[in-house]
């Protein structure tokens, strides 16, 4: 019994415990419910099955302790561990993951020993491990379970009995010989599968390791010895070398890790400078990075001035230069000259660190496909069972078969029965496709998203920040009074009271207007018109259209003069007396460099784009022009964008509401898929959306969609590969000749392709 004084509990923040799935609610009324039943499949033996997401021991519940699993492979076997837990009273809490082979518990000191027998009595091996141990990568984990050198040991003494028995060596010698063999390379390849095996047989369970199990077991038990331990040699090295190769697209995300460096140079209280690790650096810490290096954490630039390759962060193929105030992203790269920042985020929330939570959840998802295929395997195996059983006992009195020939022929049919590149085949693909997404600064919030993209018919977006820059620009700044008032003057006026507003507006005045400031007094907001405030004696407004109107200021030339900038699109604020309006200030959103191309690739694709906005209707159709839009909607309420989206669903089917996460709500919460602009760095829109756009590029929607499309093709690929080959050799098992070391290398096989097919969604660049 596990000595529970040597356990070493873990207490980092509590999460939820039983499910994986998530619900990336945007509001009440948002329900995207990611489902995420343990499937009653038989599992494949691989690593990849249950593309769980791999985390540090900081993701594990509050008070639990942590147990390394080494066979515990994919999500069936976990949920084999929760039904032998079930009896067990006084377990509060499990958290599994896969992809590390741990499992958390919490249970009370009197159930904890129960529990682990329990565990052991199903066919696992719990490991007690310290805080450190779930940072293990999983590869080096498969290979500590599964030494490449005892299986080739296995191989080679499996191939030597084939040896002795295709040159049909004579005596009890030779016969020993080979079954020695045979039995030695078995006891070599196999020992964890037959343990595995034999426990899920005994619970009544059919998984890869129970149909491999009494296959070997029965062709040893009627004298094919050599093909035996062929078999199992063949499986134990066809399972190794793909569960390397599937490693690579679990991990795929993990590699942006290895971006942020493990060291930082941090100013200390005397003005000195000294290196240290990341994560011990503190909030409000000011660090310092030279050319070429990489941004160690999160901040805010303090000094210098240089250009940052934001690529592996937010997927922009151009440097972003950096000032005094500007965010920098760990991972990032500095390339001209040394800045100095002061850290915003410790090193475990990092933007980089939450983007790979974020895509690490999302492989903890099923997608629609993956579910559709864990059903069908459920029956497929079983199915398959019962047919090798029904041959095993009824062809001899029905057909001219002998007996050994049925069994052997339902032993054949055992290892086909194996759904291994079947059940792969989804998890593979759907993890490859997260990855290449988030290497473009696309992340998607699981499975389900990716799947759906491609069923969009029409996407919704908002003005502000997502087809516009967001940041109102002074574009037009004009001299009205035609008393010759000086213009430097009348100018430095405005900027000193727009200098003293937080609306936008009026600091997009402020920024574009230079010159010296005057002190300001009296100062009041006028809300819905405004502001007003005194200057040397005079007092000013600075305010709308209404304003002037009430103010009985207005004439017909100003008004002409207003609707020429109204109908550009422009905010128009006016600076006036008490006698007169001075001066005009026109106040423009440009539109991003990318909307119009984004634009044109949606039509392409077969989406109609179509812009909700709350601005005025002028404005938006201006916008919308530029930007190649037909449908524009302004003077829109968040309710009333929310019924548009509703009208645009019963009109074109799915649709996508692109805003910035916030605003937008309702109307994201009742989109198919809701995409948030502006992720880097901002929490909310991370939280808020299913989709999160990291650099404000449009164009990466339809680039989501075509991945979506790429990736669909190559699950019903590989669905079709497994599926065919599999249907070739069960007609060959059953009227042909097939043996079984065939059917392990066909079915192996045609795991290894089906993972090298959705792995190509890795290396492409674009979806």
């Amino acid at each position: 019994m596990t000595n529970q004084n040597a356990l070493k509990p873990v207490t980092p923040a509590l999460h939820d415990d039983h499910d994986h799935g998530h619900d990336h609610s945007h509001g009440p009324s948002h329900s995207h419910a990611h489902a995420h039943a343990h499937a009653e499949t038989a599992c494949c033996g691989n690593p990849v099955c249950g593309s769980s997401p791999v985390v540090d021991a900081t993701d594990i519940p509050k008070g639990a302790l942590l147990f390394r699993i080494p066979t515990m492979d994919c999500a069936v076997e976990e949920s084999e561990i929760r039904r032998a837990l079930e009896p067990v009273a006084g377990i509060q809490g499990l958290r599994f993951r896969l992809g590390e082979r741990t499992m958390a518990i919490t249970a009370d000191d009197g159930a904890l020993p129960q529990a682990l027998d329990a565990i052991r009595k199903a066919g696992f091996r719990p490991e007690p491990v310290g805080d450190t141990a779930a940072s293990v990568p999983p590869a080096r984990i498969a290979g500590m379970s599964t030494g490449l050198a005892r299986l080739v040991a296995a191989l080679v003494l499996a191939i030597a009995a084939e040896s002795i028995s295709f040159l049909a060596l004579d005596g009890k010698g030779f016969m020993a010989a080979e079954m020695v063999l045979a039995l030695a390379a078995i006891g070599l390849a196999g020992l964890d599968t037959y343990k595995k095996g034999f426990g899920a047989l005994v619970r009544g369970r059919l998984n890869i390791n129970a149909l491999m199990a009494v296959a070997v077991t029965g062709a040893f038990v009627i004298g094919q010895w050599p093909e035996a331990a062929m078999v199992m040699a063949l499986y134990a090295i066809a399972e190794l070398i793909e569960a390397r190769a599937v490693d690579r697209a679990r991990n795929a995300i993990q590699s942006l890790l290895a971006l942020a460096p493990e060291q930082a140079e941090v100013k200390q209280p005397d003005g000195s400078w000294q290196t240290m690790r990341a994560d011990a650096v503190a909030l409000d810490a000011i660090a310092r990075i030279r050319p070429g290096e990489r941004v160690p954490l999160d901040g805010v630039v303090t000094a210098g001035l240089s250009a940052i390759d934001q690529a592996p962060v937010t997927g922009e193929s151009i440097p972003v230069d950096k000032t005094v105030g500007d965010p920098v992203f760990a991972g990032t790269i500095n390339q001209t000259a040394a800045l100095e920042f002061r850290v915003t985020a410790v090193a475990a929330n990092t933007t980089l660190a939450r983007i790979i939570h974020a895509v690490e959840e999302a492989q903890g998802t099923r997608a629609p496909t993956q579910r559709f295929v864990d059903r069908f395997a459920a029956i497929y195996t079983p199915a398959v069972f019962v047919l090798a059983l029904a041959i095993a006992l009824f062809t001899p009195l029905f057909m001219d078969w002998t007996w050994l020939q049925a069994i052997y022929k339902a032993l054949v049919l055992l290892v086909i029965a194996c759904p291994c590149a079947l059940v792969i085949s989804t998890p593979v693909t759907v993890v490859s496709a997260l990855a290449s997404a988030a290497r473009r600064g696309i992340l998607i919030k699981g499975g389900t998203y990716l799947e759906e993209a491609r069923k969009l018919k029409a996407v919704a977006l908002d003005k502000t920040g997502t087809i516009t820059e967001g940041k109102p620009k002074l574009v037009e700044s004009s001299l009205l009074d035609a008393l010759g008032s000086n213009e430097a003057a009348v100018f430095a006026i405005a900027a000193s009271i727009a200098g003293r507003s937080d609306h936008p507006v009026s600091k997009a005045i402020a920024e574009g207007l230079k010159g010296e400031r005057e002190e300001v007094g009296d100062f009041t907001a006028l809300p819905g018109r405004g502001v007003q405030a005194v200057l040397s004696g005079q007092s000013y407004m600075l305010g709308n259209h209404r304003l002037i109107e009430e103010k009985g200021l207005c004439t017909p030339a100003l008004e002409a003069e207003l609707k020429r900038h109204e109908e550009a699109g422009r905010t128009v604020t006016l600076l006036a007396s008490s006698q007169a309006v001075l001066a005009l200030f026109a106040v423009a959103d440009t539109i991003k460099a990318s909307s119009q191309a984004a634009v044109a690739e949606l039509r392409a694709l077969g989406v109609v784009p179509v812009m909700l906005t709350g601005d005025n209707a002028a404005t938006a159709r201006t916008i919308g022009g530029h930007a190649g839009i037909e449908d524009v909607r302004g003077n829109l309420l968040p309710e009333e964008k929310l019924g548009a989206i509703k009208a645009m669903q019963e009109r074109y089917g799915a649709v996508a509401m692109t805003g910035d996460g916030i605003n937008d709500a309702p109307a994201l919460a009742q989109a198919d898929i809701g995409f948030a602009m502006g992720g880097a760095g901002t929490d909310t829109a991370m939280e808020a959306a299913d989709v999160v756009i990291m650099n404000d590029d449009l164009r990466r929607i339809p680039e989501t969609i075509r991945l979506s499309r790429r990736a669909h093709a190559v699950l019903w690929q590989n669905i079709t590969l497994a599926l065919g080959i599999k249907g070739v050799f069960f007609v060959l098992a059953v009227f042909g000749s097939a043996t079984m070391w065939m059917a392990v290398f066909a079915d192996m096989g045609a795991s290894l392709l089906v993972v090298a097919n959705g792995l190509r969604l890795m290396r492409s660049e674009k979806g």
